[in-house]
């Protein structure tokens, strides 16, 4: 009897360690979006609204440079590439830069860039007016897509920065895309 009510307690304990993680899985995701909206990590790089250019001072007395990294999450067969390293710009001027995709695989694969930047504090002064990073990206087997990125560097940037570094993590996500589209996808390619 000694033993029965051990193992009760112990299969009570493995309950609350299950029903714990469960509710802690839960809990990262909006924990994860207070670390973006805090560091500006992995999140929204200028926000994803109209910005208009015509509203914008073109600060021609100076450039900044934006470079820009590409990599791929360790589980991502796709290659992933920016047409340039990066640009020089002048605050207040509309830049567009291409970004490639290559799905090497020999299935339909999806996938979804997420973006930081740095330093963190210019965050508020890049305004993506497109982005590849917006939408989830679905490549046939072999499938090479051109993605354009068009960006403002806010003319109010402060004047010691003199450069920011984009940078684009690739993740697939195709067990999480619509079955449907995935089907959809996969007799087109049939």
């Amino acid at each position: 009897m000694q033993q029965a009510g051990s193992n009760k307690r112990t299969v009570a304990k493995l309950s609350l360690i299950v029903f714990g993680m469960f509710g802690f899985g839960f809990a990262l995701v909006p924990l994860y979006d207070l670390l973006c909206e805090i560091t500006g990590l992995g999140g929204d790089t200028g926000g994803q609204y109209a910005y208009d250019p015509a509203t914008q001072q073109t600060d021609t007395s100076r450039l900044v440079r934006v470079n820009f990294v590409t990599n791929t999450n360790g589980g991502m067969p796709w290659k992933f590439w920016s047409e340039k390293g990066g640009v020089r710009v002048h605050p207040g001027e509309l830049k567009e830069v291409n970004f490639y995709v290559t799905n090497t695989t020999d299935r339909v694969m999806v996938g979804k860039a997420v973006p930081s930047l740095v330093p963190i504090s210019a965050t508020e002064y890049f305004h993506k007016t497109e982005c590849f990073c917006f939408e989830r990206q679905l490549l046939q087997p072999g499938e090479t897509m051109e993605m354009p990125m068009r960006f403002i560097v806010g003319s109010e940037l402060p004047k010691n920065v003199e450069s920011l570094s984009l940078s684009y993590a690739l993740f697939d996500v195709t067990d999480f895309a619509d079955e449907k589209e995935l089907a959809a996808a996969g007799s087109i390619s049939g």
